[in-house]
C-alpha cells in the first residue's frame, strides 16, 4: 500500500518528462532548415543573407496572440536594418490552422504587417499534420526558429530579450 504513492509520482514523472521530449521541435541550434514556398514564386531559401524569424502561429492559440505584439516589435526594430553579415531581418509566419478564413482575419485583425505569411493548413489542430510543420517538427504553437544568413538555426524558441540581443551585436554600427 505503501508504494501506491511512489508508483503514481513516479508514473506522472514519466508521463510529463515524455510530454516535454515529444513537444521538442524537431531541429535545433546548428542545423539547415529544410525549403519550402513562401508564395507562388519566391522559397524559403531566397531569404538566405538575412536573418529570419520562423514563427509558427494559429489563430485560435492564446500564447501566440499574446506574443504579436513583440514579434511586431522586433518587426519595426530591425526590419530594414544592416547587420554586419547580414542584409536584412524578416519574419515569416506560419499559420497552422485549418481554415484560410480565420487565418486571414487574423492577419488583418492583430496588423501582422510583414510581407512573409504563409498558411500552412491542418486536418487535426491536435496532431499538427500540416506539411510544414510536418517538416520543421512542430508540435505545438508557437514555435520560434531564429535563423541565421546562412540558413543554419541559431535558436529555438528563444525569449524576446535573447532575439534582440544576438541581433543587437549584429547590427552595423
Amino acid at each position: 500500500m505503501k508504494k501506491l504513492p511512489l508508483i503514481l509520482i513516479l508514473g506522472l514523472g514519466a508521463f510529463f518528462v515524455g510530454r516535454y521530449i515529444y513537444l521538442q521541435p524537431k531541429f535545433d541550434d546548428g542545423e539547415t532548415v529544410p525549403d519550402f514556398a513562401l508564395n507562388e514564386s519566391e522559397q524559403f531559401s531566397d531569404l538566405r543573407g538575412k536573418y529570419v524569424l520562423l514563427d509558427f502561429w494559429g489563430s485560435w492559440c492564446g500564447p501566440c496572440i499574446s506574443e504579436f505584439g513583440s514579434v511586431s516589435e522586433l518587426y519595426k526594430k530591425y526590419h530594414g536594418q544592416r547587420f554586419t553579415d547580414a542584409e536584412d531581418f524578416e519574419i515569416v509566419g506560419v499559420a497552422v490552422e485549418s481554415d484560410k478564413g480565420r487565418w486571414e482575419r487574423a492577419i488583418k485583425k492583430y496588423n501582422l504587417d510583414w510581407k512573409y505569411q504563409v498558411l500552412d493548413l491542418s486536418t487535426s489542430l491536435r496532431f499538427f499534420n500540416s506539411p510544414i510543420a510536418a517538416d520543421y517538427g512542430v508540435k505545438e504553437v508557437p514555435t520560434k526558429y531564429l535563423i541565421n544568413p546562412k540558413g543554419v538555426i541559431i535558436g529555438v524558441n528563444l525569449p524576446f530579450e535573447e532575439i534582440q540581443q544576438i541581433l543587437d551585436a549584429q547590427l552595423t554600427k
